[in-house]
């Protein structure tokens, strides 16, 4: 049942558009106009005859056509139009006493719209092929009489040229304005693009802190029954005579598993206790060798390319926590590609930050999970923990970086990873040492 709308017209109903109003919207005012002028000039004709009427009305046509054809668009298209114009005045004016016609300021149709299309150079070229049509009609002319027709035809062609030189002004003039508004729009979306980014981040941040202090409080409430439960395993296992073999499995089981339990407690407690940077100039290569050595020994399978940016000079930043960032990545890379496969870590100076992007032609990511790959507990691995990715984020945002991913499924990934070379203005005198750290594969495959 459809809704009602003050209980008396129903809602919800769309309206079947009348076929003729989508020929309506296309008729504009200046349409009409146009039509008008040119009725007014085939009422008024000098012979009132079909030879005479006939380009009049090819005008009009061809005037109201001309903006609404979006294949004749372009520059060919523009000067098909102009010059189409230009034949037509001359028909008409040939047909009407050719030196004598009246339809003389008709030529400024075609050249004011070479003037308000194809600028100065169009301009003149136009104004010149309409000082030809009309010097070519002296050939019926007497030659006695051409110093007179001369005379008047050259005060024709500098009144044309005048008319279409300041209709290029304008032209020019606003095409210059068009083009600052839309410069002005461009970086406009630019900035809401970069809103939208800082918005998010700010967003994740908060969802990094809350979270932080909830994985500190369950891990701390955690660690006392496992510390308990690890010592009484100790004690049964001890205890436990060899011959109950069972018992003894069962205690080294229970041993085994606190310990994997005590270590994913002490990732989330690194994962929310603050960083405290060591800056110190270091050179961003031999970061990038280090971990990139620590995953070729995890992943012999994988060839690992290296494309270094020569002119990346060093810059302060913390080496250990920016190890422990590229390895995450480059770990994530070598694991999303199968065996045989190559991952590529590029640098670059872009302005006055340094760019990583670590490449691969793994599996790449859905896009439904790549607004959610920086937040912690996220994973799509069946043994992850979702904090891989998250740590690497907060390192990066603590450098006062940015991190970024493009990505396809079946095509691979790119991780981007933007460094200001200027250090952070953070005090950190007396920091302590931190203690984040950013493990391989607790993190999604990228």
């Amino acid at each position: 049942m459809l809704p009602f709308h003050c209980g008396i017209i129903p809602t919800g109903i769309s309206r079947v558009p009348h076929p003729l109003s989508r020929w309506i919207r296309l008729v504009r005012p200046q349409d009409i106009v146009w039509l008008l002028l040119f009725g007014v000039l085939a009422a008024t004709a000098q012979f009132g005859d079909a030879p005479e009427i006939a380009p009049l009305l090819a005008l009009a046509v061809v005037q109201v056509l001309e903006p609404k054809i979006p294949a004749l668009a372009s520059m060919r298209g523009r000067v098909f139009w102009i010059v189409l114009k230009l034949l037509l005045v001359y028909v008409l004016m040939a047909y009407s006493n050719g030196v004598d016609s009246r339809y003389w300021v008709i030529l400024l149709l075609p050249v004011v719209s070479a003037a308000s299309t194809i600028g100065l150079v169009g301009t003149m070229l136009f104004t010149l092929l309409a000082a030809g049509a009309m010097f070519s009609f002296l050939v019926w002319v007497d030659r006695v009489a051409w110093s007179q027709y001369i005379t008047d035809l050259s005060l024709r062609i500098v009144f044309l040229a005048m008319v279409g030189n300041l209709a290029n002004t304008l032209a020019e003039n606003l095409r210059i304005q068009s083009g600052k508004h839309r410069r002005t729009a461009e970086q406009l979306a630019e900035a809401n693009v970069q809103i939208r980014q800082a918005q998010e981040a700010v967003r994740r941040s908060d969802r990094l802190a809350a979270l932080g202090q909830l994985s500190a409080g369950l891990a701390h409430e955690l660690r006392n029954p496992l510390g308990t439960i690890k010592a009484s395993s100790e004690m049964l296992n001890r205890t436990v005579g060899r011959e109950n073999e069972v018992a003894r499995e069962m205690a080294g089981f229970i041993h085994s598993e606190v310990d994997r339990a005590n270590s994913l407690i002490t990732r989330f407690l690194q994962f929310a206790r603050p960083l405290q940077l060591q800056l110190a100039t270091a050179d961003l290569a031999q970061t990038l060798d280090r971990a990139i050595g620590l995953v070729e020994r995890e992943a012999p399978a994988i060839t690992i390319y290296k494309n270094y940016a020569l002119e990346l000079p060093p810059f302060p930043f913390d080496a250990e926590l920016l190890e422990r960032v590229f390895y995450n990545l480059v770990l994530n890379a070598a694991q999303a590609t199968a065996p045989g496969g190559t991952v590529t870590v590029k640098t670059r100076a872009a302005g006055g930050n340094a760019e990583i992007a670590v490449i691969d032609r793994g599996v790449g990511i859905d896009a439904q999970h790549l607004d959610s790959i920086f937040n912690p507990f996220f994973t799509t691995k069946p043994e992850g923990v979702g904090l891989g990715l998250a740590i690497v984020s907060k390192i990066v945002d603590e450098h006062g970086g940015k991190i970024a991913v493009e990505s396809e499924p079946g095509r691979g990934s790119i991780f981007h990873v933007l460094l200001p070379m200027e250090p952070p203005n953070r005090d950190l005198p007396g920091a302590e040492k931190h203690d984040a750290t950013a493990s391989g594969p607790g993190s999604v495959t990228a």
